[in-house]
């Protein structure tokens, strides 16, 4: 059998001039030189497509992405998509790295990203991100507010990436509620390696802390259901406010322990209001509970969940 021999090509031209780039200057597209086959002087022969397969030319969109072209492999024919990275995360970059920079970096690592460049649009973003990255230097909101108001609702992971060098800077937004902070230059592989240290702590905590959020607490004819938030007392529904019921599941969590005006503080407001405020609200739940003895006052440390 003869061998199909392919035309030679100039020594500075890796691909046959294309029928339809015949202008000066134009661009012809680019298929890859395969070498001679072992023991033979002749060149690979062409690909022959099976009918009804794609042309090496045609544009095959990439899952999510309409339009985009698929990756093309040596012979410019269609490749298979690279599986997702098996420890992406959703990121939420919040303030100036929302750009395409930070949010580039981390893409390549695996992670699919989401920006918000204001403060508000975070606080309307973050409940479907498994990591927020947060920036100081907000245009409409200051960025330690940001992070109290997500912490009083959510205990998604939230890093602190800013300017802002000082130890008070970084004892402050750590109070807020961040659980790191980094300040700028940093390295890539650093934030890496922060943002993987956090996910750890998260990730080794849901058998003590993110499984109770399905349960239901009942302590005496009291009955608190976590995951709906509702409240009852020998059936009848209890309204709270979200902050009232932080509180009351926070105690009920721990129904033979004290808890200190500051914990109740630190864990339901972020540790941003004063003393008075934790009395207010103990009040206010004693009364929509009917009795008072649901919540006992231990003089000088805190209060406990009682029983009526």
């Amino acid at each position: 059998m003869s061998q199909v021999q392919a035309p030679a090509l100039p020594e500075h031209q890796t691909s046959a001039p294309h029928p339809e780039h015949d202008e000066p200057g134009a661009r012809a597209p680019v298929r890859e030189a395969w070498p001679p086959r072992p023991g033979s002087s002749g060149a690979w022969p062409p690909v022959q497509h099976a009918p009804g397969r794609r042309s090496p030319v045609q544009s095959v969109p990439g899952p999510g992405a309409p339009g985009r072209s698929s990756p093309r492999d040596g012979l410019g024919r269609a490749a298979p998509w690279p599986a997702p990275a098996v420890f992406g995360r959703r990121i939420l970059v919040v303030g100036a790295d929302a750009g395409d920079g930070l949010s580039n970096q981390l893409r390549r690592h695996g992670h699919t990203c989401t920006g918000a460049a204001h403060g508000g649009a975070a606080l309307q973003a973050y409940g479907s991100a498994d990591l927020v990255l947060l920036d100081l230097e907000l245009p409409d909101l200051d960025g330690l507010e940001v992070c109290r108001a997500i912490r009083s609702v959510s205990r998604v992971p939230l890093i602190i990436v800013t300017s802002r060098e000082s130890e008070i800077d970084c004892v402050l937004g750590l109070q807020a509620g961040a659980d790191d902070y980094v300040t700028r230059p940093f390295g890539i592989r650093e934030l890496m390696a922060r943002i993987e240290a956090v996910m750890r702590r998260v990730q080794w905590q849901p058998a003590a802390a993110a499984g109770p959020a399905q349960e239901i607490l009942r302590h005496g004819r009291l009955c608190i259901d976590v995951g709906s938030r509702e409240v009852s007392v020998d059936g009848a529904p209890v309204t709270l406010t979200r902050k009232e019921f932080d509180l009351l599941c926070l105690l009920a969590q721990h129904p033979d322990t004290v808890v200190s005006r500051r914990q109740l503080l630190q864990q339901v407001w972020g540790d941003s209001w004063s003393r008075r405020t934790v009395d207010t609200h103990v009040s206010s739940v004693r009364g929509k509970l009917g009795d008072p003895g649901w919540i006992v006052t231990v003089r000088g440390v805190g209060f406990r969940l009682g029983t009526v």
